[in-house]
C-alpha cells in the first residue's frame, strides 16, 4: 500500500502571498496527501488511486518540517474524526522561512497522534499502548526561492503484520491472548522506516470470539531491517491476566508490509507441545511447520 503526497500552492490561494515576520520572507507551502493505491495480497481484492479520505484504515496523520541541524521548524497533526468545518482531512498549509528542511508525514491507524520526540524516533501516544498501521514519507525540501512549492512524494507501510488463528475453539475462560516478540520495537526512524528498538516486546489483546469458536488476534510491530526472524511467545490468559496456555514458536519470518499468519491449537487442553503453522502469503511459498 502506497499513498501521494502532492505538496500544491494552487490549492491554497488564500494563502498564495508571501509574508515577512522579524525580517524574514515565509514561502506559503501547501501539503495535500492526495491518495493511496491499495494492493492487498491476503484478501480478494485489489484498489487503485483510494482517495485517503476513503481510506479508513488511516485515522490520523502528522506532518513535520526539520531543519538541516535536525531543529523542528514547523509540526501539525490531524485526526479523521474531529476535523474542523471546511477543513480536509490529509491536507495541510502552512509558510517556511527559505532553507533546507526535511519533510517526515506521518499516517497511521490510531485516534491519538503519533509523537516525535526528534527527526528519527517517532513513537504511539501512551494512551494507544500498542503499534497500528503505520505509513511514512521523508523528502528533502529546499526552499529557495519566494515562490510557493510544488512537490512530490510517496508514503510507504512500514509496519509488519501478525496473525494469529486458533484452529481450535475459544474456552470460556480465556479472556485475553499475549503475544510477546523476541525481538523488532514499538517505535520507528522515519528517516529509515525501521525500528528504534531490536529488544522486543509483548502486546496483549482481548479475544472477541464467541466460546467454541476459532479466534484471529492481530499485532503490529517495526523491524529492524526490510526482514527479519525472531521468536514469538503466544499466552492464553484468564481476566486474571493468569497464563492458561503458553507456546513459543521460534525462527518466524516478518517482512515489512507483510503479513506473518501463525495457525494452531490455542484453547485445546494438553496442546502445549502442539504444532503451529507459519505461512506468510507474500513471500516464496514459506510454510514453515513447527
Amino acid at each position: 500500500m502506497a499513498g501521494f503526497i502532492l505538496l500544491a500552492a494552487t490549492s491554497c490561494s488564500n494563502e498564495s502571498e508571501n509574508t515577512t515576520i522579524n525580517d524574514e520572507t515565509l514561502v506559503p507551502v501547501c501539503v495535500h496527501v492526495d491518495g493511496f493505491s491499495v494492493s492487498q495480497e491476503d484478501l480478494p481484492m485489489t484498489r487503485a488511486n483510494t482517495a485517503v479520505t476513503a481510506y479508513t484504515g488511516i485515522k490520523g496523520m502528522t506532518l513535520a518540517f526539520y531543519q538541516s541541524d535536525g531543529t523542528l521548524q514547523y509540526s501539525a497533526s490531524q485526526q479523521r474524526t474531529t476535523m474542523p468545518g471546511g477543513k480536509t482531512f490529509g491536507e495541510f498549509s502552512l509558510s517556511l522561512p527559505m532553507g533546507s528542511y526535511t519533510m517526515v508525514v506521518l499516517a497511521y491507524g490510531s485516534n491519538f497522534p503519533m509523537t516525535l520526540n526528534s527527526m528519527a524516533e517517532a513513537v504511539f501516544d501512551a494512551q494507544e499502548a500498542r503499534v497500528r498501521e503505520t505509513f511514512i514519507a521523508k523528502q528533502t525540501v529546499d526552499v529557495t526561492t519566494n515562490t510557493a512549492k510544488d512537490l512530490t512524494a510517496t508514503l510507504s507501510r512500514v509496519i509488519s503484520k501478525l496473525q494469529l488463528v486458533s484452529s481450535d475453539g475459544r474456552i470460556a475462560d480465556v479472556k485475553n491472548v499475549r503475544m510477546t516478540f523476541s525481538a523488532g520495537g514499538q517505535g520507528v526512524n522515519p528517516l529509515t522506516g525501521f525500528a528504534t528498538t531490536n529488544a522486543g516486546f509483548s502486546n496483549t489483546v482481548s479475544v472477541s470470539a464467541d466460546p467454541g469458536t476459532t479466534s484471529t488476534s492481530i499485532s503490529y510491530l517495526f523491524l529492524a531491517g526490510d526482514d527479519q526472524t525472531m521468536d514469538v511467545t503466544i499466552e492464553t490468559l484468564d481476566a486474571d491476566g493468569n497464563p492458561l496456555f503458553t507456546k513459543t514458536v521460534t525462527d518466524v519470518p516478518f517482512k515489512r508490509n507483510r503479513v506473518t499468519q501463525l495457525t494452531g491449537k490455542m484453547y485445546t487442553a494438553g496442546v502445549t507441545a502442539g504444532s503451529f503453522e507459519v505461512s506468510d502469503e507474500w513471500l516464496d511459498d514459506a510454510s514453515v511447520n513447527f
